[in-house]
């Protein structure tokens, strides 16, 4: 265990827990999901055990680049949104801890520059970043042991903002159709608090698992 790790515990362990308990939730959380709104700068942490998920914390974003909509080139500034997986922990990060999603996923890797796509998108702390998300230090520290800790694969969506009646109306209007694709996880996950299967199809686009 790196002494970034060992820090965190000494730091913020018992804080972890106390979130935990006072979510309903066993420590450490069996089942973790993480889901950010763009246009709030929120990050929330949900966790389960068998049931429908938890809230544990929404977490502010201290920093983050670009506007509304996905990622498609390197260099875009983008934050990018869709449906993605923690694949990677770095305890030694540049930016105090990291996680890292899989951008590019399945879809992006259709959808976006077939050259220059982009990469190494993380979760991080050091409240500076260009198409990641930046947390404070603490904040990074608590989503780190929540991950580290959890059974995999831990699933991380990206949304530009949340699907509530007359959302069509948001703009840059050229990404609607997009957005038509992930309006329904996020809406079967306000509904059920289960964290809602996909797939991607041959032109890269979203589609449920029925």
């Amino acid at each position: 265990m790196s002494d970034r790790v060992a820090t965190a515990r000494d730091n913020k362990g018992s804080t972890v827990a106390t979130l935990t308990k006072a979510a309903g939730l066993k420590t450490p959380v069996s089942r973790l999901y993480m889901r950010a709104i763009k246009d709030e700068r929120i990050l929330e942490v949900w966790g389960g055990d068998d049931g429908p998920m938890r809230l544990i914390k929404a977490y502010p974003v201290a920093a983050m680049s670009g506007g509304l909509g996905p990622k498609r080139r390197e260099g875009d500034s983008q934050v990018p949104e869709g449906l993605y997986l923690v694949d990677r922990f770095n305890p030694k990060s540049s930016f105090l801890l990291s996680l890292g999603l899989n951008y590019p996923n399945a879809s992006d890797k259709i959808r976006s520059d077939s050259e220059r796509p982009g990469g190494d998108i993380f979760i991080h702390g050091g409240q500076a970043s260009i198409g990641c998300l930046a947390m404070t230090d603490p904040a990074i520290q608590e989503i780190y042991l929540f991950a580290l800790d959890a059974k995999r694969p831990i699933r991380v969506d990206l949304f530009p903002f949340r699907f509530r009646p007359g959302w069509q109306n948001r703009q840059p209007t050229q990404h609607l159709d997009f957005w038509k694709e992930l309006e329904p996880f996020y809406a079967a996950f306000e509904k059920s608090k289960t964290v809602p299967q996909f797939r991607v199809d041959k032109k890269g686009r979203y589609r449920t698992v029925r």
